[in-house]
């Protein structure tokens, strides 16, 4: 091999090397867009509004400005380490769910299966029809409606409580509006389609900006 062709692959090399011990840089700010609400943000980068609002001394009403630049409270760089094989890790173990909100199934169906989002959020595709009925799985408040959050088509987003937050996706057709208060059982959109073509409805629950399995909440369907 020539010293010149050595040379070549080296620097190869270090350059692949050097790009894999870079740390991931994830977005420390956030430029507010039409239809945007402190409640959307946060949902869209996996956080709590509550935090995200008091990371940017933003009030109680949770008033924003279009073109406000907001701050987000994430680490802009992470790096992962390698874990010895010889540390021991201890598994912790899973918190236990305790809601005061009474749930139910947003739509009537026997056909659903658990999947997740870019930004982590985890929930159920509930299968159906086009234009079948979506209702609400508890009593709340709209606080975003709009589809400006990439991969969840038509979106609702219903408040519950200081602490839960339920989603609707891939709707069709929306019956309420930015703060509408909803019953439980209140028809609140119709389902359109997911991602593969297929009706369906993506439902997600949160508590705290984290999201949680929806099937841990959700009555038993008999």
């Amino acid at each position: 091999m020539s010293r010149v062709l050595w040379l070549v692959l080296l620097y190869s090399l270090l350059i692949i090397t050097g790009c894999g011990s870079q740390p991931v840089r994830k977005p420390t700010t956030y430029t507010v867009k039409p239809g945007d609400t402190i409640y959307s943000i946060a949902w869209r980068n996996g956080m709590d509004y509550h935090e995200l609002a008091r990371f940017n001394h933003i009030g109680r009403g949770y008033h924003i400005n279009v073109g406000q630049v907001l701050r987000l409270p994430i680490a802009g760089n992470v790096i992962v380490k390698s874990v010895p094989s010889t540390s021991i890790v201890k598994a912790k173990p899973a918190p236990v769910i305790v809601s005061h909100v009474h749930w139910q199934w947003p739509v009537i169906s026997n056909s659903y299966s658990a999947t997740t989002r870019p930004n982590g959020g985890k929930g159920l595709l509930i299968n159906g029809v086009v234009g079948q009925d979506i209702v609400a799985a508890a009593s709340g408040k709209v606080v975003y409606a709009g589809s400006g959050l990439l991969g969840y088509g038509q979106l609702l987003i219903v408040k519950h409580d200081e602490v839960f937050l339920s989603a609707y996706g891939h709707t069709q057709n929306l019956f309420v509006h930015e703060g509408d208060a909803v019953n439980a059982g209140q028809k609140i959109a119709s389902m359109g389609k997911g991602p593969s073509g297929a009706p369906q409805l993506y439902f997600e629950i949160r508590s705290n900006g984290s999201p949680l399995s929806p099937l841990s909440l959700l009555p038993q369907q008999r």
